[in-house]
């Protein structure tokens, strides 16, 4: 964006410029006639950067809040551009500073916290948001990105854990504040991963008056500079943004590749005003089959997520004929993610380290079979997950394989040698004799209940007692975090395209934060330490190797899949293309209402 520098004009000059740009702002403004209608196949937990880490929440929050860093829209392998900063990163002292600088003119959406004022972005609002992490009051699960990373602040921290209070107006010195708009992050070590932590949904800047005058709910009162609003929210049910009518100048630039996805995106977007489409409106559809009808009745503009309805719009991974017909079209990615089973290490059933408890798991871990769950409920639209590392991100080691294969037999020999006998009634007992059930937490969903029956399916094969607990996701979450669920399937998907960020699910100081299962391991911690501060190289990723097997060793997943991104669009949505991070780019999109079949 090009920042105008005032020079000495005629009065009649200036008030010309002033009219021109004030008529082109109103001609270029999103349309409210544009109502982009789409579903979320889970409900979202709230909209504080600093205490909500699901991808639905986050969706919402890139639309409403903003970054110093962002995406190249188009570019594959993904590339970081500059946000609200200037540019990317000044990075010196070899990889220990980095300098940002803000972009002047960007100002917070309007709220009675700013008491009628106009209330500007400045360097300032990023070092509170990134303190915010390491308040005690927050528990913020996202504090393992920062926490030893900046110089000072993990003593500020602790003063607050002494004081009960955190003390945001006390100097950090590896957070200064230059100027106004200039921001100086200094490391304890080198943060080869730290530029992309800055584009994280997390790290975008919340304005301390606002969190200060809803202290209570800062999750229902999301206010950043971002191109949307929020406009209304009905918990667990429906969400509506509208375009941020302050939003400043940003022009559709990205060139993209050869691919006719992108050639088609070009087309419709290029050199038009950010955002174009007025609302949007998310309706959380849980059950599949809710989602794929309402689809195919023209009520959501495009799908994402219909893995049982798969043999149907994509038979022979082809877009069905009646489809094409339709003018709907279909972008197929990879998830640049994992799934995967986790059990929780304080649980008195499964947790623990002695020889019986991690026999127990591995006796879990080898009794499931993930080509069933491929073939059989995820319809042929996934691939199978060897390691934490998955494909398209730095870590990746395509040989791996992992010990841990479907071996129902080896299952049960384990549990034989280990003392888990059966009973009377043809289940196992623990080895001092007790009923052995597993309990799985899992969501009140149809698709679900396909998983939890699989799951009984592979115990009862090695004689194991199986129960399932239902609770709505959001409530998952909570639970997970606090460490309470026995066992509990999970997903994560890349927040940037590095192992560490998957690994670090695993690392034992972030129990209670990011790692549900509470695993600790001290041989894994020291090579995840050793890992995050070295770049990119054979001997980091002989250690994500490393970590992988000393997880297996352990027990501590089940893994799973990494899914295909199957997309369906109607022919009224322009510019769509899956960003492997950002998921969905509302504000790079447009829509044309009069495509939309009544």
């Amino acid at each position: 964006m090009v920042v105008a520098k005032w020079r000495k004009q005629t009065v009649a000059r200036v008030l010309l410029a002033c009219a021109f740009l004030s008529a082109s702002a109103a001609v270029a403004a999103a349309d409210p006639s544009k109502v982009l209608r789409i579903a979320f196949e889970v409900a979202e937990t709230g909209f504080d950067p600093a205490k909500v880490t699901d991808n639905y929440s986050s969706q919402v929050m890139r639309a409403v809040y903003e970054c110093l860093l962002s995406y190249d829209y188009l570019a594959r392998p993904v590339k970081l551009v500059a946000k609200t900063a200037e540019a990317l990163p000044e990075v010196t002292d070899g990889g220990k500073t980095y300098l940002f600088k803000v972009r002047r003119g960007i100002y917070f959406q309007p709220d009675p916290a700013f008491k009628g004022q106009r209330r500007e972005l400045i360097a300032a609002d990023y070092a509170y948001s990134i303190k915010r992490f390491v308040d005690p009051a927050n528990r913020s699960p996202w504090r393992f990105l920062i926490d030893g990373k900046i110089i000072g602040l993990d003593a500020v921290a602790n003063k607050a854990t002494q004081a009960k209070r955190f003390d945001y107006d006390a100097k950090v010195a590896g957070l200064e504040i230059v100027d106004r708009y200039t921001l100086r992050v200094r490391l304890t070590a080198p943060g080869y991963d730290f530029a992309y932590i800055m584009a994280m949904p997390a790290m975008a800047a919340v304005a301390r008056e606002v969190i200060e005058a809803y202290p209570d709910d800062t999750n229902a009162h999301p206010v950043g500079t971002g191109p949307y609003v929020l406009k209304s929210w009905t918990r667990k049910a429906k969400i509506v943004l509208e375009a941020n009518p302050d939003y400043r100048e940003v022009i559709w630039d990205f060139a993209g590749s050869d691919d006719p996805r992108d050639k088609a995106a070009v087309g419709a977007m290029k050199g038009k005003r950010i955002p174009q489409i007025g609302r949007i409106e998310i309706s959380v559809i849980e059950e599949e089959q809710s989602r794929w009808l309402a689809f195919q009745r023209g009520e959501i503009d495009y799908i994402d997520r219909f893995g049982a309805f798969a043999p149907i719009a994509i038979p022979g991974n082809k877009l069905a004929a009646d489809l094409v017909a339709r003018g709907i079209t279909w972008d197929r990615s990879v998830e640049p993610e994992i799934t995967y089973y986790y059990f929780n290490m304080k649980d008195p059933i499964l947790g623990g380290y002695t020889k019986e408890k991690i026999a127990l798991r591995r006796a879990l871990i080898l009794s499931y079979n993930v080509q069933e769950e491929i073939d059989v409920i995820r319809k042929s639209q996934a691939l199978p997950d060897e390691s934490p590392v998955p494909a398209g991100v730095v870590g990746y080691d395509p040989a791996y394989r992992s010990l841990l294969r479907y071996d129902p037999v080896l299952a049960n020999q384990l549990l034989d040698y280990f003392g888990y006998k059966k009973g009377a009634d043809g289940y196992r007992n623990d080895p001092s004799g007790q009923p052995l059930t597993i309990v799985l937490t899992s969501e009140p969903q149809a698709i679900s209940r396909e998983y939890d029956e699989l799951w009984k399916k592979s115990l009862d094969a090695i004689a194991v007692r199986f129960q399932a607990r239902k609770s709505p996701f959001s409530d998952n979450i909570k639970a997970a975090e606090a460490c309470q669920l026995a066992m509990w399937g999970s997903a994560w998907i890349a927040d940037y395209p590095d192992g560490e960020n998957f690994m670090q699910l695993l690392y034992g100081p972030n129990s209670h934060q990011s790692n549900h299962g509470c695993y600790e391991s001290a041989a894994f911690d020291a090579l995840y330490v050793k890992m995050k501060n070295m770049p990119d190289s054979p001997e980091r990723n002989r250690l994500f190797l490393l970590m992988s097997r000393q997880m297996e060793v352990d027990g501590a997943w089940k893994m799973g899949v990494s899914r295909y991104r199957n997309v369906l669009v109607y022919p009224q949505v322009k510019g769509y293309r899956y960003h492997p991070i950002l998921v969905n780019a509302w504000e790079l999109m447009d829509l044309d209402p009069s495509l939309r079949k009544q």
